[in-house]
């Protein structure tokens, strides 16, 4: 039986132990769990990468804990726009939707795009209409209020300021969700999903729907999920950079994901994360910020679930 494994984050950024609440660090850590053992329960009953990764998500994006699905952070009109996307390293097949409104699970949407339509990238109101002529209830705003994310946009409101994910208060961290996963066949996949950053204007879009930016996957390389500072993951190309370190050069997955995020997206400015796999089961997870909630198990018998730097 070839190795299978999984891992999850559910963002990177001001993550300082002794910052959170007891109680609040449990919370995360007991969603990181949940969203892991649904994802790696499908993998252990022989199911594909990308069902594994559609779940994790899934349950990610159901909890308000993190910036994706019912936790997405407000716009500066008061609403909630998101993004997602999703590739199977198999076939090289992508799906991604971006500036999505009232739909609970954005990554089920992106992947309906892949496998029910001829395209790969769905935008506003046409991935609306596309996401009601294929059954999606559209949820009311009431399901994705959350206090907290209420109080954090009051903060900014009516300013230019923005506020990414993992920036500027250290109680002010809410992050994008992933997913990598490889299974007993070898495939892999990728899943990124994101309530983007709190009290952004002009319809503005980060690297998570963006395939080979915030999400990539290819059985040759890897499948990688990235979180960090949008912009310079798309001017950095930070996923597929990975997958061409790792065909071109001939790194190892864990060397190509290093060498990405300590040193090349930081030349350029940006900080982050990724978590990553490959098609024989390794994780690779660097990030060169304070934390980033992550989790990973596999068919060896490694788990683990984390927030800061070890």
């Amino acid at each position: 039986m070839k190795k299978f494994s999984l891992a999850i984050h559910g963002g990177a950024g001001t993550l300082v132990k002794g910052l959170m609440t007891a109680e609040l660090e449990t919370n995360y850590k007991a969603a990181l769990d949940t969203a892991l053992e649904k994802g790696y329960a499908i993998l252990e009953k022989r199911g594909s990468a990308l069902d594994a990764v559609e779940a994790a998500v899934n349950s990610l994006e159901d909890t308000p804990l993190f910036n994706a699905g019912r936790g997405s952070v407000f716009t500066a009109e008061g609403t909630h726009e998101m993004d997602a996307a999703i590739m199977d390293g198999k076939n090289l097949k992508a799906g991604a939707v971006s500036l999505v409104t009232g739909i609970k699970n954005p990554i089920t949407l992106a992947r309906d795009v892949m496998e029910k339509s001829y395209h790969v990238f769905l935008a506003g109101e046409g991935a609306m209409q596309f996401a009601k002529s294929n059954g999606y209830t559209i949820e009311d705003a009431a399901y994705f209020y959350d206090e907290v994310r209420y109080q954090q946009w009051q903060g900014i409101k009516d300013s230019t300021s923005f506020q990414l994910d993992h920036s500027v208060k250290k109680d002010g961290k809410f992050g994008t969700v992933g997913a990598v996963a490889c299974d007993q066949e070898g495939n892999i996949a990728a899943a990124t999903s994101t309530g983007g950053m709190t009290n952004k204007k002009w319809g503005r879009v980060g690297d998570s729907p963006i395939i080979g930016a915030g999400n990539y996957a290819n059985n040759k390389t890897c499948a990688v999920s990235c979180t960090g500072s949008g912009e310079f993951f798309i001017r950095g190309v930070v996923a597929y950079d990975v997958s061409c370190l790792m065909e071109y050069k001939g790194l190892s997955l864990q060397e190509a994901a290093s060498e990405v995020i300590y040193n090349r997206i930081l030349e350029i400015g940006g900080d982050g994360g990724l978590i990553a796999v490959d098609a024989k089961g390794n994780i690779a997870m660097p990030f060169n910020t304070e934390g980033m909630y992550r989790a990973f198990k596999t068919s060896v018998g490694k788990k683990e679930i984390s927030i800061y730097k070890d």
